[in-house]
């Protein structure tokens, strides 16, 4: 009962008014309907990944310190800038078969263009060999001395040029979280044109996730980590190197043809390419799709209940500037237990 109060989310199913709104087991509402794919207001992408409060930071008594987005932005991967407006969009689907997770649209960000073959506002571009779409910053900064400076790499593949996030797109969120949710997930689904025949490159697109809470988390705030029971490496595209099976919409065969050759077996198949864009012809490693994708992974990362904290989803290019890769997210949900940081099949 002492997890019943105005600042809670509802549960559903527990036969309780957590929110104390005088309704029982009330599913979660939508507010993504009629979202346009070009927006450039930051709040419809919170919209778009179903957290549909807002709150104040400060609110004037107790009663009122509710969960909810506090604010919402755009930015490139060092929190200044802004990406380019061909870099987000809020999508009713992606390809021929990959749909909304929830609601009626996704966020769709990319080191290119947000689209695919059949989009507009913004259109499609080619994701190999990709548009340089001239830009560059920094890197998230404390999540870069989290890891000593440089960008984490598995042993044996060739180290970036330097630690610039080019052509990068960022959303930052603030929120407070729920007072009864000791959790959050989001689905992600990452995309890279960079597979199959840079793997193990200094071209390792990131997509990054960083968490900013008082709640046990990565070390350098990151979830968008597959943790092997060693080491937990970021999402990217030298995911394939060290996590056979987290790249399943792909052709199996060689891979890292340009660089560092071995030959990879987990992917499932290449359906779900189908229309994105990356199931048109590549130039390398067999000449089969230009690039492949995790597939959906629910990632997952901890809050402290009632707590303001911030999360910002960031991708960019590494080294160059062209070979494009691009992320899906949609469905945050919270939960009243703690989770494992990082990503699993969703």
């Amino acid at each position: 009962a002492q997890l019943v109060n105005p600042g809670a989310y509802e549960v559903v199913g527990n036969e309780l008014d957590d929110d104390c709104d005088g309704e029982v087991d009330e599913p979660a509402e939508e507010c993504d309907q009629g979202l346009q794919s070009d927006s450039a207001n930051a709040y419809h992408y919170a919209r778009a990944l179903d957290l549909c409060q807002t709150t104040a930071e400060s609110p004037a008594t107790p009663a009122e310190r509710t969960w909810g987005v506090i604010d919402a932005t755009l930015s490139e991967a060092d929190g200044g800038g802004t990406p380019q407006p061909v870099q987000r969009a809020l999508r009713p689907g992606f390809g021929t078969y990959i749909d909304p997770k929830q609601g009626d649209r996704m966020v769709v960000l990319s080191s290119g263009h947000a689209a695919d073959l059949d989009d507009v506002d913004p259109p499609y571009a080619p994701f190999e060999s990709g548009t340089n779409l001239g830009t560059s910053s920094n890197a998230p900064s404390d999540w870069l001395a989290a890891n000593g400076g440089e960008f984490p790499n598995p042993a044996g593949c060739v180290a970036p040029w330097s630690t610039d996030a080019n052509d990068s797109a960022m959303l930052t969120l603030r929120m407070r979280a729920p007072t009864n949710a000791s959790s959050f997930s989001v689905m992600m689904y990452f995309f890279s044109a960079e597979y199959p025949e840079w793997v193990c490159s200094e071209f390792n697109d990131f997509f990054v996730a960083l968490v900013e809470s008082s709640a046990d988390n990565p070390a350098d705030g990151n979830i968008a980590i597959y943790d092997d029971g060693a080491t937990a490496w970021p999402v990217g595209v030298n995911l394939a190197m060290v996590a056979e099976g987290l790249f399943t919409q792909c052709q199996n065969g060689e891979i890292g043809c340009e660089n560092q050759s071995s030959t990879y077996g987990g992917c499932l198949g290449i359906a779900q390419l189908e229309g994105t864009g990356f199931d048109t012809v590549g130039t390398g490693c067999g000449m089969g799709p230009e690039g492949g994708g995790t597939g959906w992974l629910r990632m997952s990362g901890n809050v402290t209940p009632g707590e303001v904290f911030e999360v910002r989803f960031a991708i960019w290019d590494s080294s160059g500037h062209i070979y494009d890769s691009l992320v899906l997210l949609d469905d945050w949900e919270w939960s009243v237990e703690a989770a494992e940081p990082g990503v699993a099949p969703g």
